[in-house]
């Protein structure tokens, strides 16, 4: 079993999560004017996160993606707690990417919220490695 002990589990730490990037005004600011959308592809357990300035969807896709992102959870965990960089992550293929690499690479910074904000998020959800 992954660090995610049901899909329950990892939707609500990802709704948590990329709620908090969304109250960020860097981080809005700048998925609206860029017109910025976010579609990850997690596995284990099977889970699609869909962020937009508009919001986050789960299980769901209101327009087509500028960006999909497909890992498991995983690494998800790995990525969000700082244990797996994304540079490292792309060339080990521990996590595609489908669309621009140069705007993941841009918009990487806009994430540090979240980032700053996982450890906590997963270990008070009784997230495996952040428990």
């Amino acid at each position: 079993m992954g660090v995610f002990t049901s899909k329950q589990q990892a939707t609500s730490v990802f709704t948590t999560l990329f709620g908090i990037l969304l109250d960020d005004e860097r981080f809005a600011s700048t998925v609206r004017k860029e017109n910025l959308s976010v579609q990850f592809f997690h596995s284990d357990p099977d889970l699609t996160v869909y962020v937009s300035a508009d919001g986050v969807w789960i299980d769901e896709t209101p327009s087509a993606p500028v960006i999909s992102i497909k890992m498991s959870c995983d690494n998800a965990d790995a990525l969000w707690s700082g244990r797996l960089l994304m540079p490292i992550a792309l060339a080990t293929r521990k996590i595609r990417i489908k669309g621009s690499v140069a705007k993941v690479i841009e918009f990487v910074p806009l994430l540090q919220p979240a980032f700053d904000r996982y450890p906590s998020i997963a270990a008070q959800a009784g997230v495996g490695a952040g428990a």
